[in-house]
């Protein structure tokens, strides 16, 4: 099956209030701007494939991963307020991974490539902060703190020379993990 049959298959479906309730808004793609369609958000129904959610429009502010599964009351359990603005469908794939992390901004000071998870980099590398980096193959999720806790960043394919001139200033990238077959 070709990438586009896979992300084909993707679908979560948003309510309005907790359990699967109210107005409900089904999403098969990118979606930069969920406000028109429903008022808030308390629950989800992701029934195939992987997605992030955003609480800002256009793929923006914080970041949570959704995969298949049942979410009665989410936002609750992520301890997000109802306004869930914008999602992405993360397109499946099979293939190696590979990413560049680099501890200063504009691919500066010490250079580490990873090819699978790594669950604290100040353990594995003795690096103290991750400022940038370089997705070359594959789709990671980047962490706050080590062993894949707090907030967390979709990296896909593409060069990120300055994660401060994304958001994300004052935060520390410290674990990442790929997106494997095991999590659709």
């Amino acid at each position: 099956m070709t990438t586009t049959g896979m992300n084909m298959m993707s679908r979560i479906i948003f309510y309005e209030d907790r359990n699967f309730q109210g107005r409900s808004y089904e999403v098969m793609n990118d979606c930069p701007d969920m406000s028109s369609y429903l008022s808030r958000c308390h629950s989800c129904r992701v029934e195939r494939g992987c997605f992030m959610v955003y609480d800002r429009t256009n793929y923006m502010g914080n970041q949570y991963f959704l995969r298949r599964g049942e979410y009665a009351d989410y936002m609750s359990m992520m301890g997000m307020n109802d306004c869930i603005r914008s999602c992405r469908m993360i397109p499946m794939y099979r293939g190696s991974y590979r990413m560049r992390i680099y501890e200063r901004e504009n691919f500066g000071g010490q250079m580490y490539e990873l090819m699978d998870d790594c669950d604290n980099i100040m353990d594995r590398y003795r690096m103290s902060n991750c400022m940038s980096c370089n997705v070359m193959d594959g789709h990671w999720l980047m962490y706050e703190q080590p062993h894949y806790r707090g907030r967390m960043m979709y990296m896909r394919p593409g060069e990120y020379r300055s994660f401060m001139n994304m958001g994300f200033s004052g935060m520390r990238f410290m674990s990442m993990r790929r997106i494997t077959d095991s999590c659709y």
